[in-house]
């Protein structure tokens, strides 16, 4: 059974409210902004991702992440989970991005988790994502029992939760 209904379709921009900044599902072609948002708060980041995703690796590449990127992409056109990138309107700075995936741990249909530059932080655009996230679930997902990660459990009570089946 597929985590989500064969008739689903994801959006593919969504704004985000009082800001010039929107989401749309992430793409190769975004390395070039991707990598240098990553690798430009990747310490932070990995404080949240690293136990659970090993991720942000210090020596990840250019390359490397091209090829999650890629990945990503095909992920999302097979409906087996979702990454967006939070760019600003002409779409030359990715300042972010919200992951949506099918449940690892017991407990929840859908986990979602989300985070944004180190420039951002305390931002409004900061604030206005962290609102518009739970919402956009809500209202365009087909989920009724969303987990927030990071946000409405920390990640490592997720950790310890048993695998989802």
């Amino acid at each position: 059974m597929s985590w989500l209904p064969d008739d689903f379709v994801h959006p593919v921009h969504v704004p985000v409210p009082t800001t010039a900044l929107h989401l749309r599902p992430i793409r190769e072609a975004d390395t070039a902004i991707d990598y240098p948002a990553v690798m430009g708060s990747r310490e932070r980041l990995w404080q949240i991702f690293g136990p659970a995703w090993g991720w942000p690796a210090e020596t990840m590449t250019y390359e490397a992440d091209r090829v999650d990127l890629l990945r990503h992409e095909k992920e999302i056109a097979a409906h087996q989970s979702f990454n967006y990138a939070l760019l600003n309107e002409e779409e030359t700075k990715l300042l972010g991005c919200v992951y949506i995936d099918p449940p690892e741990r017991t407990g929840a249909d859908g986990e979602i988790s989300w985070w944004v530059v180190d420039e951002l932080l305390g931002s409004e655009a900061e604030r206005a994502l962290d609102a518009l996230v739970p919402r956009w679930i809500a209202a365009d997902w087909p989920f009724r029992q969303p987990r927030y990660l990071g946000r409405d459990i920390t990640w490592q009570d997720w950790l310890a939760l048993p695998p989802a089946t």
